[in-house]
């Protein structure tokens, strides 16, 4: 049940990065996902660091907040390597 609550706090934590970014338009439901579980595990090595524990298997405010700031630190390095792309 835990990776359900994962998928689904993933999901949340990478819409919201998106809006932020700017980056909602181009990105659809699953890759708000996928920003937002690979955020969840960035965001996990940034906090503990810091000595904070976010856990998204259960969900709480910490782990959204969490799976937040590591999303928007995903979508910032695409964006990085986005713009030096030639289109």
């Amino acid at each position: 049940m835990g990776w359900i609550v994962a998928i689904i706090v993933g999901g949340i934590a990478g819409w919201l990065a998106s809006k932020v970014m700017n980056r909602d338009a181009s990105m659809g439901i699953f890759w708000n996902v996928v920003a937002g579980c690979v955020g969840s595990v960035v965001g996990n090595l940034i906090a503990n660091q810091f000595g904070i524990v976010g856990s998204v298997q259960k969900f709480s405010l910490t782990g959204l907040i969490v799976a937040f700031v590591g999303a928007v630190v995903v979508l910032g390095v695409m964006n990085l390597v986005q713009r030096g792309r030639v289109r």
